[in-house]
């Protein structure tokens, strides 16, 4: 949350945000304020794209360890390096944060 409001201080995306209102990222502002700002259309594709990755690509399977997805590589990231072999090395790695 606080690199969130932090770096829009340093960094704003060039262009449009939604090119059919004219509102730039440059418009938005950080913290709540952007809540009221992104237009219900935004929103609405954030949380479709959360689930689309969470009931599709990552799909519980109690088969299968936590954090041990069958389409993702090391840790749930998809770079297609497939499941951790090292099973102590990947427990250190979860158990890390």
């Amino acid at each position: 949350a606080t690199m969130g409001f932090i770096a829009p201080e340093y960094f704003r995306f060039p262009g449009y945000l939604s090119p059919a209102k004219q509102l730039k990222f440059a418009d938005v502002p950080n913290g709540l304020g952007a809540l009221s700002k992104v237009p219900l259309t935004g929103w609405i594709q954030i949380i479709v794209f959360c689930g689309m990755v969470d009931f599709g690509l990552y799909r519980s399977d109690d088969s299968r360890d936590p954090g041990d997805y069958e389409n993702a590589g090391i840790l749930g990231v998809p770079n297609a390096s497939g499941p951790m072999s090292d099973v102590e090395g990947r427990k250190r790695k979860l158990n890390s944060e």
